[in-house]
């Protein structure tokens, strides 16, 4: 994690920009090449740990790269189980955010099952706020989104600027689909959540994530008695 001062964000919207255009029609790895080389320490890899993909392809190219992931403490076991093997087994320095409040204190203030009544609130103080806080450290960041997987993410840019952050986000799969991502699991052996061969195609906490029927939208799982797809990491 480096400590270095963080770049003036107008320089880094404009840097945004323009390789969100130049890196189009880049690979993968290429992407994630150009984001270590011009970022270095201040460049780190999200997850939510339904696979490690993403994870995969930026060891080969950052070895010990730092990987931020949300310990909202309300992960399915199996989550924390795909984060621990990460951890233990690919050469990447697992960064455990959680949120100020534990589960319990936060029922204390809020009341019982917030994700029930406000799961936008619920995401804000177990999600957004950890992410905002994580991402203090670096100058961009890099996402797992496909363009593929629902309406709300199919202008995913391969490099884009985070004006809420005022960070470089990069999402160096977004041109790939459902099978291109799980050819490469297949290829590389990489670590995948099993919660995906058990009818769910899109993870996050257990309350707020329920199987998801032939023919549905992947994150159809996800908030399903609201008007909901993003928890607002992504907006």
């Amino acid at each position: 994690m480096s400590t270095t001062t963080n770049r003036d964000p107008f320089e880094l919207r404009d840097l945004a920009v323009e390789a969100g255009e130049r890196l189009e029609d880049a690979t993968a790895t290429e992407i994630i090449e150009w984001a270590v080389g011009e970022f270095g320490e201040r460049f780190c890899v999200t997850s939510s740990m339904a696979d490690a993909a993403v994870i995969h392809l930026a060891a080969q190219v950052a070895p010990g790269l730092d990987v931020v992931f949300l310990d909202t403490g309300l992960h399915f076991p199996e989550t924390l189980e795909v984060r621990d093997f990460v951890a233990s087994t690919m050469d990447v320095n697992v960064r455990s955010i959680q949120p100020d409040q534990s589960v319990l204190e936060q029922d204390a203030e809020f009341g019982p099952r917030l994700f029930d009544r406000a799961p936008d609130e619920c995401c804000a103080l177990r999600k957004v706020l950890p992410l905002n806080r994580a991402l203090a450290d670096y100058d961009a960041w890099a996402t797992g989104l496909r363009r593929d997987e629902s309406a709300t993410r199919a202008n995913t840019r391969v490099a884009d600027f985070d004006v809420s952050r005022r960070k470089v986000k990069i999402s160096p799969i977004a041109k790939w689909t459902e099978a291109d991502q799980l050819s490469y699991i297949e290829r590389h052996n990489i670590p995948v959540n099993p919660l995906l061969s058990d009818g769910f195609r899109s993870i996050g906490c257990w309350p707020c994530t329920r199987r998801t029927e032939p023919g549905e939208d992947p994150r159809a799982g996800r908030w399903a008695a609201f008007d909901k797809s993003e928890c607002g990491l992504h907006v």
